[in-house]
């Protein structure tokens, strides 16, 4: 199954006013940015799953599809080569008949 490289987490860059750091101070601030980054990696990984999962979904119909096209394939060939047989055994005995014929009326 096809599968992305892993990627590193990509920080969010929120800038703060400088206002905000002064009211919560830093150690707030600097949580509360941790925070977002938690967030955003929670989400970032649940919606790697869910791609994750829809691909396989997709993957595996994709696959019923090719197996269903190929069992009709060999059905039509199977036919094909039934009709083929057919065809060819009523044209050599044409030519069989034709060829006792001929040597028949011969000189």
């Amino acid at each position: 199954m096809w599968r992305a490289e892993p990627e590193l987490p990509v920080p969010v860059t929120a800038k703060l006013s400088r206002r905000f750091y002064e009211v919560l101070g830093d150690d707030v601030a600097t949580e509360l940015v941790e925070w977002f980054n938690q967030v955003d990696a929670t989400y970032r990984a649940d919606l790697r799953e869910l791609n994750d999962l829809n691909f396989a979904r997709f993957d595996a119909k994709l696959e019923q599809r090719l197996a269903e096209q190929d069992a009709r394939m060999e059905k039509a060939f199977a036919a094909l080569k039934s009709d083929l047989l057919r065809w060819m055994f009523a044209m050599w005995i044409t030519l069989v008949g034709t060829m006792i014929a001929l040597e028949r009326l011969g000189p």
